[in-house]
């Protein structure tokens, strides 16, 4: 029987949103397995729109789960109406939307806030026995989440390759362990059914970025 997956989103485009190139690897893996995959994002404005070709933000206001629709070709719902007993695992692509749109690690870090229906579904799959799976930034959810759980977020030594790798080391005050890998790896952690990959953390090519989700999709497929 297929496995249903419920995918969260947090907009679209990678300084305010979901990233996409995320998205569609998280998708096409998906779909190469056989899934069947339902989109959610939350019904929210966001934190804010930033014009992509400058990176900084304008004064537009948009809503999160109309941006999302951009990226399932208009098939998604309101995060809110996300039943946890019709699915079997849960992933949540990455992108600036997670840390500005499904919490406020943006403005406070590891004092941040997860998104009150984005706290309530990743504690739900968590007490079901029901895996997630998460890349890029969006294992500092279950880092605040699920305290002293496994993640990675790539390598904890920053240089050209890791411009971010000060997260594992915040990951790492929060009481949780930061297990380093490479971009086209993912971890793990057994106990808390939780397979996360570093994508986009790293200055790598698209494909290797490709790859590493799809060893998360892969093996959190199978903790399902």
């Amino acid at each position: 029987m297929a496995k249903r997956v419920a995918v969260i989103l947090s907009g679209c485009g990678v300084y305010d949103g979901t990233e996409v190139h995320e998205a569609s690897a998280v998708l096409v893996h998906l779909s190469r397995a056989g899934a069947k995959v339902q989109m959610f994002a939350p019904n929210t404005e966001q934190m804010h729109v930033v014009n992509h070709t400058e990176g900084k933000p304008t004064d537009e206001k948009r809503n999160t789960l109309q941006e999302s629709a951009r990226i399932a070709r208009g098939d998604v719902t309101d995060l809110a109406k996300l039943d946890v007993s019709a699915f079997d695992a849960a992933i949540i692509p990455g992108g600036f939307g997670v840390a500005k749109n499904l919490s406020d690690w943006a403005v406070k870090n590891k004092d941040c806030t997860v998104q009150p229906d984005v706290e309530k579904i990743i504690k739900a799959f968590h007490k079901a026995g029901k895996p997630l799976g998460m890349c890029c930034i969006s294992p500092i959810l279950a880092a605040k989440v699920l305290p002293g759980c496994e993640i990675t977020v790539g390598q904890d030594k920053e240089c050209e390759k890791w411009p971010y790798a000060q997260t594992a080391g915040v990951v790492k005050e929060m009481g949780c362990k930061h297990v380093n890998k490479d971009v086209e790896e993912a971890h793990v952690d057994v106990k808390n059914k939780l397979v996360t990959t570093s994508a986009f953390m790293c200055n790598a090519p698209v494909h290797k970025v490709f790859d590493g989700i799809g060893i998360m999709v892969k093996e959190t497929l199978k903790l399902s």
